[in-house]
């Protein structure tokens, strides 16, 4: 694509990145669903992580034997490889629905379903055991994380955990060098266009802001340098009124259709001299279980005329200049902070990396589709960003893995809410105590 003039009087060239798309293993595309059950993408998961844990055991504590569930012995010192499973208290049930009227006492529906009394059970293909310990909190841990454990069966018949191996941040390839010019990538969710919070006038703002169209000179140079634009979900907000389930009329129909009409609109603008990404999100006309698929181009007849315009995955994965990405819309984290605890968003983002999965509580609490022979989510490469769209607030740190690994954390928050994007300099991606290579725009 050649550079693009965004200012006539000052010449300004728009700087250009060299793009890779890598979405493909979370594409659903010869998969068919034939009435199977979960238990073969946790089957998946277990086979591959367990591979991979049973490599990290040599380094780890190679003098003590690796036995199933079945083989404890009392008292023997050992380590097992499984699948956590987190009782919950107050996870909610679908047969509570059923019990309203009978029940005396009020249903609770607590934002955080983790309760004291909630505990930690390993199993595998021989059978399941259930944790004790200090080292293995519950409140930390979710139902589907695998990992190896180093302890011994108690008289109870309960397995007494003393340490726990996590698989860890995967090979992460080097940044490249420098180059000294300074480009920068604009990160966005929750547009909510459409919504009754959504200001038009303020996302009309960013997109002149993108687009170089706002501010003095100073201001549209730093214009020229976005090469990129990523949307992390819920671009749009339809009427929960209108689906209700009935036929529509036409004038409902056209209401529906408005607010993606009017993202079109303004994308157009973008795309017209902007590569952009477009993520679907929970409230997007996307299909709901994860991996979301590629919001349908004929939504976009404007914006996806030009070539700059990509609809992608949730989660989307891809490279600019080498430097590598991974983001969600923010399912999978919001998943988290429902039924375990952290300090805060950055911290569950972190948990996710180190137990080398995207979504963990997928298919207990999260939606996703019913793979048979695979789990999209292990991540395979390190990313050197990790980004999580639709959050409450702006945040954003630097996680370091056992083996030189960095990686930048950033939580996006909700645009329609706050007006705020994040732009990354994609040069000083991992630089810490320069100039931070983050900010955020508000508008």
């Amino acid at each position: 694509m050649a550079a693009m003039e965004i200012d006539t009087e000052s010449n300004l060239q728009r700087k250009q990145s060299v793009y890779q798309l890598m979405d493909e293993g979370f594409e659903i595309q010869k998969e068919m669903y034939r009435g199977q059950q979960y238990s073969q993408i946790y089957f998946a998961r277990l086979h591959l992580m367990r591979t991979l844990l049973y490599s990290l055991l040599p380094n780890w504590k190679p003098q003590l034997p690796v036995c199933t569930v079945l083989g404890l012995e009392k008292d023997k010192e050992c380590i097992i490889v499984g699948t956590l499973f987190k009782h919950m208290k107050l996870k909610p049930r679908v047969l509570d629905e059923y019990s309203k009227e009978k029940s005396a006492a009020p249903l609770v529906k607590p934002h955080n379903f983790v309760h004291q009394d909630d505990h930690l059970v390993l199993e595998d293909e021989s059978g399941r055991v259930k944790l004790r310990g200090n080292v293995l909190l519950p409140s930390v841990y979710v139902t589907g994380i695998v990992v190896a454990l180093h302890g011994k069966e108690t008289d109870a018949g309960d397995f007494w955990v003393e340490d726990i191996l996590e698989s860890g941040l995967p090979d992460q390839i080097e940044l490249p060098l420098k180059s000294g010019d300074d480009k920068y990538g604009v990160f966005v969710s929750g547009l909510n266009v459409g919504s009754s919070v959504s200001n038009p006038l303020q996302f009309q703002l960013l997109v002149d802001h993108i687009t170089g169209h706002l501010g003095d000179e100073k201001e549209q140079s730093i214009a020229a340098q976005i090469v990129q634009v990523v949307i992390a979900g819920n671009s749009v907000e339809i009427p929960h009124g209108l689906l209700n389930g009935q036929n529509l009329a036409s004038k409902d129909q056209s209401k529906m259709s408005e607010p993606i009409k009017e993202l079109d609109i303004l994308l157009t603008q973008i795309a017209a001299g902007v590569p952009l990404d477009i993520m679907p999100g929970p409230n997007d006309p996307a299909n709901f279980s994860l991996p979301q698929q590629p919001l349908h181009r004929c939504l976009f007849p404007g914006s996806s005329a030009y070539n700059t315009f990509k609809s992608c995955t949730n989660p989307h994965f891809f490279e600019l200049d080498n430097v590598r990405f991974l983001g969600t819309s923010g399912q999978n984290i919001d998943d988290l902070d429902k039924y375990s605890e952290a300090k805060d968003k950055l911290e569950f983002m972190e948990r996710t990396l180190r137990w080398r999965h995207i979504a963990p509580t997928a298919p207990n609490t999260l939606g996703c589709y019913p793979f048979t022979d695979r789990d999209p989510f292990f991540i395979e490469r390190c990313p050197h960003v990790y980004f999580v769209g639709n959050q409450d607030k702006y945040e954003t740190r630097l996680m370091k893995g056992s083996e030189g690994q960095v990686v930048r954390l950033i939580c996006i928050p909700r645009f329609g809410e706050t007006g705020i994007a994040v732009v990354l300099n994609l040069t000083e991606t991992l630089v810490p105590n320069r100039r931070n290579p983050l900010r955020s725009l508000l508008v």
